[in-house]
């Protein structure tokens, strides 16, 4: 490396140093996140940016930051510090359109940065930005990428909006997170070069898992200040919280309530086709064995899903709940036959008690749901309910029960005897600290 390069190489690491020095002594909850990228100088880019392995900076661009707006590089450094936690540059791939993701990311990390309140960071706000906080706000409730990107989606930006919002949000380069690419079909054709090699996405698997990890000890200590200190870390707590919990899978989960038992219906894994034939060769057409007329399969037979219609809960997304769960019971990989579904509509008190017997009553249902009650939580009386019913023997098979709520209100207090689980919308805002020990947190 010649002298120059070298000169610029150390002047732009000493600004970097002390940015992060800054920040630190702002923001003690954020130095393991802030110590973990380091610095790498890069002519490619005209300005700054991050591939969750490094900081790639032009010197130049860092000198004049460094020299003329200051706060302004802080910014930059905490805005791709959250692009990391949020993990944007590993889920970028699953977004067709890049360019409008990589702006819905933009706006995702500077919506949560304007509510740190640290003069490091400090940054007037705009009216435009105030504005387009308060539409999009209305429109998706919590500012995530994805959920951006859904909105612009249905609401696509006009060629004017798209250049200001970028202009507004944009704060480093994005050219450096890698798109990896969708797993090739097998096939004996040569696959083309830009598939990622093994080795390199092992690599990016284990970088993801380190900024897991980096989320979730950011989310601890910003739970030990206390809340004392909500007010200065504003969103970002919360915004951690919806990214580091895990995303099950519904059908998955309800395998988990699933009793062995045979139904009748064709059976050809225990056909025995030796025997099967040795009858047609001994006796002409005559087999010596037939296909079963029943299985034994592992499927769902009772189960109470109860549904929080208080105030505080969202009629669209108990709608979106229940038609998700519609399509779910309708899956015959998942539900006998003939089941027993109990739906129980709950606020401060048992609203309403649908019995679901035959998967085909579930659309009938869906077309007369409506919201009823609209006043505070109380869990207790579907599990007192639940308890009447097993207690008159209606519930003897009873394996699980799922409570779709926002998580505000009064809990029981003794466990159950099947397990319970608690159902969250991860990108919505809930309350899960009061869920017992004994119950399961399901964010879906």
């Amino acid at each position: 490396m010649s002298e120059q390069k070298t000169q610029l190489k150390e002047i732009g690491e000493r600004i970097l140093e002390s940015s992060r020095t800054e920040l630190y002594l702002s923001m003690r909850f954020m130095g393991e996140a802030l110590g973990s990228l380091s610095f790498e100088m890069d002519l490619s880019t005209p300005r700054v940016g991050t591939d969750a392995y490094s900081i790639r900076y032009n010197p130049s661009y860092l000198r004049q930051l460094f020299i003329e707006r200051q706060q302004l590089l802080n910014r930059t450094y905490i805005h791709m510090i959250l692009h990391c936690l949020f993990r944007h540059m590993f889920l970028s791939d699953l977004y067709e359109d890049a360019d409008l993701y990589d702006l819905c990311a933009d706006i995702a990390v500077e919506s949560v940065a304007d509510t740190l309140d640290y003069p490091a960071i400090a940054r007037l706000y705009s009216q435009l930005r105030e504005d387009w906080y308060a539409r999009l706000t209305e429109a998706v409730h919590v500012l995530t990428a994805p959920r951006l990107y859904a909105y612009f989606k249905a609401h696509p930006l006009t060629e004017q909006e798209e250049k200001r919002l970028r202009r507004e949000f944009c704060l480093c380069d994005h050219s450096f997170w890698e798109r990896m690419e969708k797993e090739p079909e097998k096939s004996d054709e040569p696959q083309p070069e830009s598939i990622m090699p093994p080795l390199k996405a092992t690599v990016r698997r284990a970088t993801e898992e380190e900024w897991k990890k980096h989320a979730n000890r950011a989310l601890r200590d910003l739970t030990e200040l206390g809340n004392e200190q909500s007010s200065k870390t504003g969103s970002l707590s919360r915004i951690l919280t919806m990214e580091t919990q895990s995303k099950t899978d519904y059908r998955e989960f309800l395998q988990r309530f699933s009793i062995l038992r045979e139904e009748v219906r064709m059976d050809p894994d225990s056909f025995d086709y030796g025997f099967y034939h040795y009858g047609l060769q001994l006796y002409g057409d005559l087999p010596l064995i037939e296909e079963n007329e029943v299985r034994e399969v592992r499927r769902v037979d009772q189960l109470v899903i109860a549904i929080d219609t208080s105030a505080s809960c969202d009629r669209v997304l108990v709608q979106q709940f229940l038609a998700e769960t519609a399509a779910i019971l309708r899956s015959q990989d998942n539900f006998f036959h003939h089941t027993d579904i109990h739906i129980l509509e709950c606020d401060d008190k048992l609203q309403k008690d649908i019995r679901i017997t035959d998967l085909k009553d579930i659309d009938e249902y869906m077309r007369h749901f409506e919201i009823r009650g609209g006043f505070g939580t109380d869990f207790r009386p579907v599990f007192e309910y639940v308890r009447t019913l097993q207690e008159q023997g209606e519930l003897t098979g009873l394996r699980g029960l799922m409570y779709f709520t926002d998580g505000f209100g009064i809990y029981p207090t003794e466990p159950t005897p099947y397990e319970t689980a608690f159902v969250f919308r991860k990108d919505e805002e809930w309350n899960d600290k009061d869920v017992p020990d004994w119950a399961v947190k399901l964010f879906i």
